[in-house]
């Protein structure tokens, strides 16, 4: 198979195995990325192969969905293999799944560009109006509110507090000028909506 039907065929197969997974980590996040990593790939470079499957793959075997353990590398290598794709492509692509994730904190100086591409697409789908629906989309699923009137002293954890302790941090995190001049325009949208959120509300006049 040429690379194109290769990553064809890996779509389908994570189309088929991500079938049902919600919470943020669906299908649909991978192919946002897949999109996402795409576009920045055809700015920075690296090898397009590689950044593809990596989308792809990132999130197969996430550990929310397999008891606690993260076992991406694992259905990774297992997929590639059974698609004849070259060993050392194999172990970059497991590799870069194994590594990038935001609770990992992978050194950047020890990131392949390839990977610091998936990382940038994979981060910049927690911003913007994507980041906003995630964000309450995945408060309902674990019961956790998105805004509290009383919540004054934080003594519960919403949805509009992991902005400031999660989101608007991303930014600085990015390894590329490419994802960060996205990112930007999607932090803007997202403070925007809190601002009106919060005015709303009646927290601002």
């Amino acid at each position: 198979m040429t690379e194109t039907e290769i990553v064809d065929r890996v779509q389908c197969l994570v189309r088929e195995r991500m079938a049902g997974q919600q919470a943020g980590h669906d299908v649909d996040h991978v192919l946002r990325v897949l999109k996402s990593a795409r576009e920045i790939q055809a700015e920075v470079g690296g090898n397009r192969f590689v950044v593809e499957l990596a989308a792809l793959l990132h999130d197969l075997g996430d550990a929310k969905f397999h008891d606690g353990h993260e076992r991406s590398a694992e259905f990774a290598r297992d997929i590639l293999s059974q698609l004849n794709v070259d060993y050392d492509t194999i172990e970059h692509v497991a590799r870069i799944v194994d590594t990038i994730s935001f609770r990992k904190a992978a050194d950047p100086a020890t990131l392949s560009l390839e990977a610091k591409v998936v990382q940038d697409a994979d981060r910049l789908d927690a911003l913007g109006a994507i980041g906003i629906v995630r964000t309450i989309e995945y408060g309902a699923a674990i019961g956790q509110p998105f805004y509290l009137s009383d919540n004054a002293a934080g003594k519960r954890k919403t949805g509009i507090d992991h902005f400031d302790e999660k989101l608007f941090k991303l930014h600085d995190l990015l390894n590329t000028d490419a994802a960060r001049r996205i990112a930007g325009q999607r932090e803007q949208f997202m403070r925007t909506f809190l601002d009106q959120f919060r005015h709303e509300c009646g927290e601002t006049k």
